[in-house]
Protein backbone atom coordinates (compact mmCIF):
# COMPACT_ATOMS: atom_id res chain seq x y z
CA UNK A 1 0.00 0.00 0.00
CA UNK A 2 2.73 2.41 0.50
CA UNK A 3 5.30 1.75 -2.39
CA UNK A 4 3.26 4.35 -4.85
CA UNK A 5 3.74 7.26 -2.39
CA UNK A 6 7.41 6.18 -1.16
CA UNK A 7 9.23 8.89 -3.48
CA UNK A 8 7.19 11.51 -2.01
CA UNK A 9 7.29 11.01 1.68
CA UNK A 10 10.72 10.91 1.41
CA UNK A 11 10.33 14.30 -0.09
CA UNK A 12 8.03 15.84 2.43
CA UNK A 13 10.84 14.35 5.17
CA UNK A 14 13.30 16.77 3.94
CA UNK A 15 15.52 14.80 1.56
CA UNK A 16 17.30 16.92 -0.89
CA UNK A 17 15.67 16.78 -4.20
CA UNK A 18 18.81 15.63 -5.96
CA UNK A 19 18.38 12.58 -3.67
CA UNK A 20 14.40 11.28 -3.01
CA UNK A 21 15.00 9.05 -5.86
CA UNK A 22 18.14 7.32 -4.19
CA UNK A 23 16.65 7.38 -0.56
CA UNK A 24 13.48 5.70 -1.70
CA UNK A 25 15.34 3.15 -3.53
CA UNK A 26 17.51 2.95 -0.88
CA UNK A 27 14.64 2.30 2.08
CA UNK A 28 13.17 -0.60 -0.44
CA UNK A 29 15.64 -1.75 -1.05
CA UNK A 30 17.43 -2.39 2.51
CA UNK A 31 14.21 -3.71 3.74
CA UNK A 32 14.26 -6.43 1.18
CA UNK A 33 18.17 -6.95 1.92
CA UNK A 34 17.57 -7.23 5.57
CA UNK A 35 15.39 -9.68 5.34
CA UNK A 36 17.60 -12.12 3.08
CA UNK A 37 20.03 -12.12 5.69
CA UNK A 38 18.23 -13.05 8.36
CA UNK A 39 15.44 -15.21 6.73
CA UNK A 40 17.64 -18.74 7.49
CA UNK A 41 17.26 -17.44 11.53
CA UNK A 42 13.71 -17.27 11.30
CA UNK A 43 13.02 -20.75 9.42
CA UNK A 44 15.37 -22.27 11.98
CA UNK A 45 13.69 -21.11 14.68
CA UNK A 46 9.88 -21.89 13.01
CA UNK A 47 11.49 -25.39 12.39
CA UNK A 48 11.97 -25.79 16.47
CA UNK A 49 9.03 -23.63 17.72
CA UNK A 50 6.57 -24.08 14.35
CA UNK A 51 5.64 -21.91 11.99
CA UNK A 52 2.70 -20.19 13.52
CA UNK A 53 4.41 -18.06 16.37
CA UNK A 54 7.07 -16.78 13.21
CA UNK A 55 3.68 -15.52 11.86
CA UNK A 56 2.72 -13.85 15.13
CA UNK A 57 6.01 -12.69 15.92
CA UNK A 58 6.38 -11.00 12.07
CA UNK A 59 3.20 -9.23 12.04
CA UNK A 60 3.16 -8.29 15.45
CA UNK A 61 6.48 -6.43 15.27
CA UNK A 62 6.01 -4.97 11.38
CA UNK A 63 2.44 -3.79 13.36
CA UNK A 64 4.64 -1.38 14.80
CA UNK A 65 7.71 -0.76 12.01
CA UNK A 66 5.09 -0.09 9.93
CA UNK A 67 2.55 2.09 11.91
CA UNK A 68 5.75 3.88 13.20
CA UNK A 69 6.27 5.49 10.03
CA UNK A 70 3.41 7.98 10.51
CA UNK A 71 5.91 9.29 13.07
CA UNK A 72 8.80 10.00 11.62
CA UNK A 73 10.74 13.42 11.93
CA UNK A 74 13.22 12.32 9.00
CA UNK A 75 14.64 10.43 6.59
CA UNK A 76 17.21 8.25 8.93
CA UNK A 77 14.38 6.88 11.03
CA UNK A 78 12.34 5.69 7.70
CA UNK A 79 15.95 4.08 7.11
CA UNK A 80 16.11 2.52 10.11
CA UNK A 81 12.67 1.30 10.62
CA UNK A 82 12.47 -0.12 6.83
CA UNK A 83 15.66 -2.03 8.31
CA UNK A 84 13.73 -3.34 11.44
CA UNK A 85 10.77 -4.11 9.03
CA UNK A 86 13.12 -6.08 7.20
CA UNK A 87 14.44 -7.92 9.62
CA UNK A 88 11.50 -9.14 11.36
CA UNK A 89 9.58 -10.04 8.34
CA UNK A 90 8.74 -13.33 6.83
CA UNK A 91 4.87 -13.52 7.70
CA UNK A 92 4.28 -14.91 3.55
CA UNK A 93 7.44 -17.80 3.75
CA UNK A 94 6.08 -18.89 6.81
CA UNK A 95 2.33 -18.96 6.01
CA UNK A 96 3.92 -20.68 2.75
CA UNK A 97 6.14 -23.21 5.05
CA UNK A 98 2.85 -23.75 7.25
CA UNK A 99 0.61 -24.95 4.40
CA UNK A 100 3.40 -26.89 2.65
CA UNK A 101 4.04 -28.85 6.28
CA UNK A 102 0.30 -29.67 6.40
CA UNK A 103 -1.68 -29.97 3.10
CA UNK A 104 -1.65 -33.61 1.49
CA UNK A 105 1.66 -33.71 -1.05
CA UNK A 106 -0.91 -34.55 -3.60
CA UNK A 107 -2.68 -31.31 -3.47
CA UNK A 108 -0.29 -29.28 -2.44
CA UNK A 109 0.17 -27.06 -5.56
CA UNK A 110 -3.82 -26.49 -5.47
CA UNK A 111 -3.07 -25.12 -2.05
CA UNK A 112 0.36 -23.27 -2.54
CA UNK A 113 -1.66 -21.96 -5.67
CA UNK A 114 -4.71 -20.64 -3.61
CA UNK A 115 -2.08 -18.70 -1.67
CA UNK A 116 -0.25 -17.61 -3.91
CA UNK A 117 -4.11 -15.98 -5.30
CA UNK A 118 -4.32 -14.27 -1.88
CA UNK A 119 -0.38 -13.19 -2.08
CA UNK A 120 -1.21 -11.88 -5.32
CA UNK A 121 -4.11 -9.81 -4.53
CA UNK A 122 -2.77 -7.96 -2.23
CA UNK A 123 0.25 -7.14 -4.43
CA UNK A 124 -2.47 -6.31 -6.64
CA UNK A 125 -4.73 -3.96 -5.05
CA UNK A 126 -2.44 -2.97 -2.34
CA UNK A 127 -0.75 -0.18 -4.07
CA UNK A 128 -4.01 1.04 -5.92
CA UNK A 129 -5.55 1.20 -2.89
CA UNK A 130 -2.84 2.84 -0.85
CA UNK A 131 -2.46 4.92 -3.92
CA UNK A 132 -6.13 6.42 -3.80
CA UNK A 133 -6.04 6.50 0.12
CA UNK A 134 -2.64 8.75 0.70
CA UNK A 135 -4.78 11.12 -1.83
CA UNK A 136 -7.63 11.56 0.71
CA UNK A 137 -6.32 10.89 3.97
CA UNK A 138 -2.94 11.89 3.82
CA UNK A 139 0.68 9.60 3.79
CA UNK A 140 1.11 9.46 7.48
CA UNK A 141 -2.51 8.04 8.00
CA UNK A 142 -2.28 5.09 5.38
CA UNK A 143 0.73 4.00 7.16
CA UNK A 144 -1.37 4.13 10.40
CA UNK A 145 -4.15 2.47 8.06
CA UNK A 146 -1.46 -0.37 7.62
CA UNK A 147 -0.47 -0.75 10.91
CA UNK A 148 -3.69 -1.26 12.15
CA UNK A 149 -4.73 -4.07 9.41
CA UNK A 150 -1.53 -5.76 10.55
CA UNK A 151 -2.52 -6.48 14.23
CA UNK A 152 -5.81 -7.47 12.42
CA UNK A 153 -3.91 -10.53 11.15
CA UNK A 154 -1.95 -10.78 14.04
CA UNK A 155 -5.04 -11.37 16.22
CA UNK A 156 -6.43 -13.53 13.15
CA UNK A 157 -3.08 -15.20 12.80
CA UNK A 158 -3.60 -15.84 16.83
CA UNK A 159 -7.30 -17.06 17.08
CA UNK A 160 -7.71 -18.94 13.23
CA UNK A 161 -4.92 -20.22 12.46
CA UNK A 162 -4.37 -23.90 12.91
CA UNK A 163 -0.90 -25.61 13.30
CA UNK A 164 -0.22 -29.33 14.11
CA UNK A 165 3.19 -28.86 15.26
CA UNK A 166 5.05 -30.19 18.80
CA UNK A 167 7.98 -27.83 19.56
CA UNK A 168 11.41 -29.46 19.13
CA UNK A 169 14.06 -29.85 22.10
CA UNK A 170 17.23 -28.08 21.47
CA UNK A 171 19.39 -31.20 21.39
CA UNK A 172 16.52 -33.14 19.86
CA UNK A 173 16.24 -30.12 16.59
CA UNK A 174 17.94 -31.33 12.99
CA UNK A 175 20.92 -29.47 12.12
CA UNK A 176 20.55 -27.31 8.74
CA UNK A 177 23.57 -29.81 7.63
CA UNK A 178 21.54 -32.51 8.53
CA UNK A 179 18.55 -31.36 6.74
CA UNK A 180 20.47 -30.65 3.77
CA UNK A 181 21.55 -33.65 3.63
CA UNK A 182 18.34 -35.42 3.73
CA UNK A 183 16.81 -33.03 0.70
CA UNK A 184 15.95 -35.78 -1.81
CA UNK A 185 18.04 -33.74 -4.88
CA UNK A 186 20.62 -31.16 -4.23
CA UNK A 187 20.74 -29.89 -7.45
CA UNK A 188 16.85 -29.73 -7.90
CA UNK A 189 16.74 -27.57 -4.97
CA UNK A 190 19.72 -25.16 -5.70
CA UNK A 191 17.89 -24.62 -9.18
CA UNK A 192 14.71 -23.85 -7.60
CA UNK A 193 16.63 -21.21 -5.23
CA UNK A 194 17.98 -19.55 -8.43
CA UNK A 195 14.89 -20.00 -10.34
CA UNK A 196 13.44 -17.57 -7.38
CA UNK A 197 16.01 -15.66 -7.51
CA UNK A 198 15.76 -14.88 -11.44
CA UNK A 199 11.78 -14.72 -11.03
CA UNK A 200 11.72 -11.71 -8.82
CA UNK A 201 15.42 -10.37 -10.98
CA UNK A 202 13.13 -10.45 -14.13
CA UNK A 203 10.27 -8.94 -12.77
CA UNK A 204 12.18 -6.04 -10.97
CA UNK A 205 13.93 -5.64 -13.62
CA UNK A 206 11.45 -4.09 -15.70
CA UNK A 207 9.62 -1.90 -13.20
CA UNK A 208 11.80 0.84 -13.01
CA UNK A 209 11.59 1.50 -16.56
CA UNK A 210 8.03 0.42 -17.54
CA UNK A 211 6.71 4.09 -16.93
CA UNK A 212 9.24 5.46 -19.71
CA UNK A 213 8.95 2.34 -22.07
CA UNK A 214 4.99 2.99 -21.96
CA UNK A 215 6.02 6.62 -22.86
CA UNK A 216 8.73 5.55 -25.47
CA UNK A 217 6.00 3.62 -27.41
CA UNK A 218 3.72 6.94 -27.48
CA UNK A 219 1.83 7.02 -24.80
CA UNK A 220 1.65 10.81 -23.64
CA UNK A 221 -1.55 11.45 -22.00
CA UNK A 222 -2.48 9.90 -18.59
CA UNK A 223 0.51 8.34 -18.60
CA UNK A 224 0.61 7.18 -14.97
CA UNK A 225 -3.18 5.75 -15.46
CA UNK A 226 -1.98 3.88 -18.32
CA UNK A 227 1.15 2.82 -17.15
CA UNK A 228 -1.18 1.56 -13.87
CA UNK A 229 -3.15 -0.29 -15.59
CA UNK A 230 -0.46 -2.23 -17.60
CA UNK A 231 1.39 -3.02 -14.57
CA UNK A 232 -1.98 -4.63 -12.66
CA UNK A 233 -2.78 -6.32 -15.78
CA UNK A 234 -0.13 -8.96 -15.38
CA UNK A 235 -1.33 -9.37 -11.77
CA UNK A 236 -4.99 -9.59 -12.36
CA UNK A 237 -4.51 -12.58 -14.59
CA UNK A 238 -1.57 -14.30 -12.08
CA UNK A 239 -4.18 -13.86 -9.57
CA UNK A 240 -7.09 -15.58 -11.56
CA UNK A 241 -5.03 -18.77 -12.89
CA UNK A 242 -2.78 -19.38 -9.55
CA UNK A 243 -5.36 -21.70 -7.82
CA UNK A 244 -6.03 -23.29 -10.93
CA UNK A 245 -2.60 -23.76 -12.25
CA UNK A 246 -1.68 -25.13 -9.25
CA UNK A 247 -4.84 -28.10 -9.68
CA UNK A 248 -3.04 -28.63 -12.50
CA UNK A 249 0.87 -28.57 -11.60
CA UNK A 250 -0.87 -31.66 -9.40
CA UNK A 251 -2.22 -33.26 -12.16
CA UNK A 252 0.81 -33.01 -14.50
CA UNK A 253 3.53 -32.74 -12.31
CA UNK A 254 4.79 -29.89 -11.27
CA UNK A 255 8.05 -29.73 -12.77
CA UNK A 256 6.59 -30.05 -16.19
CA UNK A 257 4.37 -26.97 -14.85
CA UNK A 258 7.70 -25.35 -14.36
CA UNK A 259 8.94 -25.75 -17.10
CA UNK A 260 6.08 -24.66 -19.47
CA UNK A 261 5.52 -21.53 -17.27
CA UNK A 262 9.39 -20.53 -17.46
CA UNK A 263 9.56 -21.18 -21.38
CA UNK A 264 6.30 -19.26 -21.65
CA UNK A 265 7.76 -16.13 -19.95
CA UNK A 266 10.82 -16.25 -22.04
CA UNK A 267 8.00 -16.08 -25.06
CA UNK A 268 6.50 -13.24 -23.42
CA UNK A 269 9.61 -11.30 -22.37
CA UNK A 270 10.53 -11.81 -25.55
CA UNK A 271 7.64 -10.56 -27.13
CA UNK A 272 6.94 -7.49 -24.91
CA UNK A 273 10.03 -5.77 -26.61
CA UNK A 274 8.91 -6.00 -30.00
CA UNK A 275 5.47 -4.54 -29.25
CA UNK A 276 4.80 -1.50 -30.98
CA UNK A 277 2.23 0.39 -28.77
CA UNK A 278 1.29 0.27 -25.52
CA UNK A 279 -2.20 -1.53 -26.14
CA UNK A 280 -0.39 -4.43 -27.45
CA UNK A 281 2.60 -4.47 -24.34
CA UNK A 282 -0.78 -4.88 -21.95
CA UNK A 283 -2.19 -7.34 -23.79
CA UNK A 284 1.35 -9.24 -23.86
CA UNK A 285 1.84 -8.09 -19.91
CA UNK A 286 -1.84 -9.74 -19.16
CA UNK A 287 -0.93 -12.93 -20.85
CA UNK A 288 2.26 -13.34 -19.31
CA UNK A 289 0.70 -13.35 -15.87
CA UNK A 290 -0.47 -16.72 -16.56
CA UNK A 291 2.97 -17.69 -16.62
CA UNK A 292 3.81 -16.37 -13.49
CA UNK A 293 0.78 -17.85 -11.52
CA UNK A 294 2.33 -21.00 -12.42
CA UNK A 295 5.74 -20.06 -11.25
CA UNK A 296 5.98 -19.60 -7.59
CA UNK A 297 3.19 -22.63 -6.54
CA UNK A 298 5.23 -24.75 -8.73
CA UNK A 299 8.80 -24.33 -6.80
CA UNK A 300 6.84 -24.35 -3.60
CA UNK A 301 5.34 -27.79 -4.36
CA UNK A 302 8.55 -29.20 -5.34
CA UNK A 303 10.54 -27.81 -2.50
CA UNK A 304 7.51 -28.96 -0.04
CA UNK A 305 8.29 -32.56 -1.76
CA UNK A 306 11.79 -33.04 -1.54
CA UNK A 307 12.62 -31.72 1.86
CA UNK A 308 11.91 -33.48 5.63
CA UNK A 309 9.17 -32.10 7.42
CA UNK A 310 11.80 -31.64 10.30
CA UNK A 311 13.20 -28.98 8.32
CA UNK A 312 10.92 -27.41 6.00
CA UNK A 313 10.56 -23.98 7.06
CA UNK A 314 14.65 -23.66 6.95
CA UNK A 315 14.80 -24.44 3.12
CA UNK A 316 11.52 -22.29 2.39
CA UNK A 317 13.79 -19.49 4.13
CA UNK A 318 16.67 -19.84 2.37
CA UNK A 319 14.44 -19.92 -1.01
CA UNK A 320 13.29 -16.24 0.34
CA UNK A 321 16.36 -15.64 0.84
CA UNK A 322 17.34 -16.07 -2.92
CA UNK A 323 13.82 -14.18 -4.02
CA UNK A 324 14.80 -11.15 -1.68
CA UNK A 325 18.09 -11.19 -3.42
CA UNK A 326 16.11 -10.86 -6.66
CA UNK A 327 14.91 -7.71 -5.24
CA UNK A 328 17.70 -6.59 -4.42
CA UNK A 329 19.55 -6.83 -7.75
CA UNK A 330 16.89 -6.67 -10.42
CA UNK A 331 16.16 -3.15 -10.01
CA UNK A 332 19.66 -2.39 -10.96
CA UNK A 333 20.41 -5.10 -13.68
CA UNK A 334 17.20 -3.14 -15.55
CA UNK A 335 18.74 0.30 -15.06
CA UNK A 336 21.82 -0.50 -16.35
CA UNK A 337 20.89 -2.23 -18.69
CA UNK A 338 18.02 0.73 -20.04
CA UNK A 339 21.36 3.46 -19.67
CA UNK A 340 23.82 1.72 -21.68
CA UNK A 341 21.70 0.13 -24.58
CA UNK A 342 17.66 1.47 -23.99
CA UNK A 343 14.53 0.14 -22.79
CA UNK A 344 14.13 -2.50 -25.44
CA UNK A 345 16.78 -4.18 -24.36
CA UNK A 346 16.24 -4.47 -20.96
CA UNK A 347 13.60 -6.85 -22.43
CA UNK A 348 15.64 -8.52 -24.26
CA UNK A 349 18.29 -9.02 -21.49
CA UNK A 350 15.51 -10.13 -18.82
CA UNK A 351 14.41 -12.76 -21.88
CA UNK A 352 17.62 -14.10 -21.96
CA UNK A 353 18.18 -14.20 -18.56
CA UNK A 354 14.55 -16.14 -18.27
CA UNK A 355 15.76 -19.24 -21.11
CA UNK A 356 18.93 -19.51 -19.39
CA UNK A 357 17.05 -20.88 -16.24
CA UNK A 358 14.88 -22.72 -18.12
CA UNK A 359 17.75 -24.78 -19.28
CA UNK A 360 19.31 -25.08 -16.35
CA UNK A 361 15.78 -26.98 -15.00
CA UNK A 362 15.54 -28.84 -17.89
CA UNK A 363 19.28 -30.57 -17.13
CA UNK A 364 17.85 -30.65 -14.05
CA UNK A 365 14.51 -32.16 -14.28
CA UNK A 366 15.82 -34.22 -17.82
CA UNK A 367 15.29 -37.80 -16.06
CA UNK A 368 12.12 -36.71 -14.88
CA UNK A 369 10.08 -35.20 -18.02
CA UNK A 370 8.24 -38.51 -18.51
CA UNK A 371 6.85 -39.50 -14.95
CA UNK A 372 4.45 -37.24 -12.84
CA UNK A 373 6.42 -37.24 -9.59
CA UNK A 374 10.26 -36.64 -8.86
CA UNK A 375 9.92 -38.56 -5.36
Amino acid sequence: MVMPFMALYVEELGAPKNRVEFYAGLAVSLSALASALVAPIWGKLADRYGRKPMMVRASLVMTFTMGGLAFIPNVAWLLILRVLNGIFAGYVPNSTALIASQAPQKQSGYALGTLATGVTGGTLLGPLIGGALAQWLGMRNVFLLVGTILLISTLMTIFFVKEDFEPVHRSEAMSTKKVFSKVQGIQIMIGLFVTSMIIQISAQSVSPILSLYIRHLGQTENLMFVAGIIVSAMGFSSMLSSSTLGKIGDRIGNHRLLLLALFYSFTMYFLCALAKTPLQLGILRFLYGFGTGALMPSINSLLSKITPREGISRIFSYNQMFSYMGQVVGPFVGSAVATQMGYRSVFYVTSAIVLFNFCWCFINFRKYIKVKEIV
